[in-house]
Protein backbone atom coordinates (compact mmCIF):
# COMPACT_ATOMS: atom_id res chain seq x y z
CA UNK A 1 0.00 0.00 0.00
CA UNK A 2 1.77 3.37 -1.35
CA UNK A 3 0.98 6.54 1.15
CA UNK A 4 1.65 9.99 -1.05
CA UNK A 5 1.73 13.34 0.81
CA UNK A 6 -0.78 15.71 -0.41
CA UNK A 7 0.83 18.93 -2.31
CA UNK A 8 -0.77 20.95 0.44
CA UNK A 9 0.54 18.82 3.00
CA UNK A 10 4.32 19.21 1.53
CA UNK A 11 3.84 22.79 0.94
CA UNK A 12 2.87 23.39 4.88
CA UNK A 13 6.13 20.59 5.96
CA UNK A 14 8.29 23.07 3.94
CA UNK A 15 6.92 26.06 5.53
CA UNK A 16 8.08 24.74 8.95
CA UNK A 17 11.30 23.26 7.97
CA UNK A 18 12.99 25.85 6.52
CA UNK A 19 12.73 28.44 8.96
CA UNK A 20 13.70 25.48 11.54
CA UNK A 21 16.91 24.93 9.42
CA UNK A 22 17.65 28.51 9.32
CA UNK A 23 17.52 28.71 12.99
CA UNK A 24 19.83 25.41 13.68
CA UNK A 25 22.42 27.44 11.15
CA UNK A 26 22.08 30.49 13.28
CA UNK A 27 23.39 29.07 16.42
CA UNK A 28 25.51 26.51 14.94
CA UNK A 29 27.80 28.34 12.90
CA UNK A 30 29.24 31.14 15.60
CA UNK A 31 29.26 27.56 18.22
CA UNK A 32 31.41 26.01 15.01
CA UNK A 33 33.70 29.63 14.73
CA UNK A 34 34.19 29.72 18.78
CA UNK A 35 35.35 26.15 18.50
CA UNK A 36 37.71 27.16 15.83
CA UNK A 37 38.72 30.32 17.55
CA UNK A 38 42.73 29.67 18.65
CA UNK A 39 43.56 30.22 22.27
CA UNK A 40 44.51 33.46 23.72
CA UNK A 41 47.68 33.92 24.48
CA UNK A 42 49.86 32.35 27.93
CA UNK A 43 51.85 35.35 30.32
CA UNK A 44 54.09 33.97 33.25
CA UNK A 45 53.93 35.41 36.72
CA UNK A 46 57.12 34.13 38.75
CA UNK A 47 57.38 33.73 42.23
CA UNK A 48 60.23 34.15 43.83
CA UNK A 49 61.47 35.56 47.12
CA UNK A 50 58.49 35.69 48.59
CA UNK A 51 57.21 37.75 45.97
CA UNK A 52 54.39 37.64 42.69
CA UNK A 53 56.66 39.52 39.59
CA UNK A 54 55.34 40.94 38.25
CA UNK A 55 52.93 41.93 41.13
CA UNK A 56 50.18 43.46 38.62
CA UNK A 57 49.62 42.76 35.01
CA UNK A 58 46.79 43.68 32.90
CA UNK A 59 45.49 41.45 30.02
CA UNK A 60 42.21 40.90 27.71
CA UNK A 61 39.94 38.79 28.26
CA UNK A 62 41.30 35.69 27.29
CA UNK A 63 44.61 35.37 28.13
CA UNK A 64 45.91 32.48 30.18
CA UNK A 65 48.65 33.48 33.41
CA UNK A 66 50.89 31.12 34.63
CA UNK A 67 52.35 31.40 38.04
CA UNK A 68 55.41 29.37 38.63
CA UNK A 69 57.17 29.01 42.32
CA UNK A 70 60.89 29.07 42.12
CA UNK A 71 61.28 29.57 46.25
CA UNK A 72 61.95 26.63 48.19
CA UNK A 73 59.01 27.09 49.80
CA UNK A 74 55.30 26.16 49.26
CA UNK A 75 53.05 28.96 48.73
CA UNK A 76 49.78 29.29 46.97
CA UNK A 77 47.71 31.76 44.46
CA UNK A 78 44.03 32.73 45.98
CA UNK A 79 41.79 35.23 44.57
CA UNK A 80 40.39 37.29 46.72
CA UNK A 81 36.92 37.00 45.67
CA UNK A 82 37.45 32.76 45.47
CA UNK A 83 37.24 32.80 41.58
CA UNK A 84 40.18 30.24 41.50
CA UNK A 85 42.43 29.04 43.97
CA UNK A 86 45.69 26.55 43.96
CA UNK A 87 46.79 24.03 46.36
CA UNK A 88 50.41 24.39 47.66
CA UNK A 89 52.94 24.74 44.43
CA UNK A 90 55.87 23.19 45.47
CA UNK A 91 59.34 24.56 44.31
CA UNK A 92 59.18 24.61 39.92
CA UNK A 93 55.58 23.61 40.03
CA UNK A 94 52.78 25.90 38.14
CA UNK A 95 49.07 26.96 39.29
CA UNK A 96 47.14 28.16 35.58
CA UNK A 97 44.17 30.24 35.41
CA UNK A 98 42.21 31.73 32.12
CA UNK A 99 40.83 35.05 33.05
CA UNK A 100 37.59 34.83 30.57
CA UNK A 101 35.70 38.39 31.92
CA UNK A 102 36.91 42.04 32.63
CA UNK A 103 37.93 43.42 36.03
CA UNK A 104 40.51 43.50 38.89
CA UNK A 105 41.23 40.38 40.84
CA UNK A 106 43.51 40.63 43.59
CA UNK A 107 45.19 37.60 44.94
CA UNK A 108 47.57 36.43 47.82
CA UNK A 109 49.64 33.28 48.94
CA UNK A 110 47.65 31.84 51.90
CA UNK A 111 50.35 30.71 53.69
CA UNK A 112 51.76 34.00 53.42
CA UNK A 113 49.64 36.79 53.63
CA UNK A 114 51.98 39.61 52.65
CA UNK A 115 52.26 38.50 49.36
CA UNK A 116 49.83 39.87 47.09
CA UNK A 117 48.94 40.68 43.30
CA UNK A 118 46.90 42.15 41.20
CA UNK A 119 45.47 40.92 37.61
CA UNK A 120 43.55 44.08 35.56
CA UNK A 121 41.54 41.94 32.51
CA UNK A 122 40.30 45.16 30.01
CA UNK A 123 39.59 44.55 26.29
CA UNK A 124 42.37 46.29 24.54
Amino acid sequence: MRHFVSQGTYQSLRSYAMPALLLCTAFAIPAILAAAAPPGPTLSIDIEKFAYAPKEITIAPGTKIVWTNHDETPHTVTSNDKSFASKGIDTDDRFEHTFAIEGDFGYICTLHPFMTGVVHVRKQ
